[in-house]
């Protein structure tokens, strides 16, 4: 048998993706045919997300040669390998906005970028903004009142933005969007317990909000949701640190 298990179900939170895989392993469905084949197909499917992940957060030499053959009629010289290793991630980071993108219009509505969305908003215990400013974990007891706020453009590609960079350690349909009066949050499984990020941008002044080991948020300022690639190293460590935490308490 291999070393690591084909199929591994979290009961706090489920990949409804894998039931139909779980089913074929009751006593009323059980074959063992069938289940030695989606064996050896999730096995590799997990293999090969696992390689796309890596090659879309670090691109290999192999992975850019590859896509510069297919896009240049001529050969690829060292200039063009050098082009192409700029190009090619960057290509690969607007095609997983875009894909994000439709989901979230899905999920938003069709006109997400002018639509007024109802919400739930959350009150924080904040100082006087500086360069970089440092806030405490919000309440657990939030205002549970509900009100109409405005999703943006802005909030929507630094939504997609983080959600492509957080993807790299988190399943990317476990990242959600909860937007609010005073900030846009991105959060793991829609829970306010686990949040990724906050975007501050209903002020002049825009502001990434990233948390730490110990859910402590500091704001970054930034100046366009672009500016959100400058901190991909510490949004992706808060997906690994809620990741971590999950696997400690099982």
């Amino acid at each position: 048998m291999d070393d690591k298990p084909f199929l591994v179900l979290d009961l706090a939170a489920i990949d409804p993706t894998l039931l139909p895989e779980l089913a074929k392993l009751t006593k009323e469905s059980f074959d063992l045919d069938s289940v030695i084949n989606a064996a050896g197909e999730l096995k590799y499917i997990g293999q090969i997300k696992r390689a796309l992940a890596a090659e879309f957060r670090n691109p290999s030499n192999e992975w850019v040669r590859f896509f510069a053959s297919r896009v240049y009629e001529k050969n690829v010289t060292s200039k063009v390998r050098e082009q192409s290793e700029v190009l090619v991630p960057k290509a690969a980071t607007q095609f997983l906005n875009e894909q994000v993108n439709e989901r979230l219009k899905v999920a938003l509505g069709d006109d997400a970028a002018a639509s007024v969305v109802p919400s739930t908003p959350a009150p924080t215990r904040t100082t006087t903004v500086t360069a970089v400013e440092t806030t405490t974990e919000p309440d657990a007891d939030e205002s549970k009142s509900t009100k109409l706020v405005v999703t943006t453009d802005d909030e929507i590609e630094g939504f997609q933005i983080v959600r492509a960079i957080v993807c790299s350690e988190v399943a990317v349909d476990r990242v959600a969007a909860r937007d609010t009066q005073t900030y846009f949050g991105i959060l793991l499984d829609d829970n306010n317990r686990k949040p990724i990020a906050r975007l501050w941008f209903n002020r002049t002044q825009k502001y990434l909000g990233v948390f730490d080991e110990n859910k402590t948020e500091t704001r970054l300022p930034i100046s366009t949701p672009q500016d959100i690639y400058n901190h991909a190293d510490a949004l992706r460590k808060t997906g690994a640190n809620h990741l971590s935490r999950e696997a400690s308490a099982q």
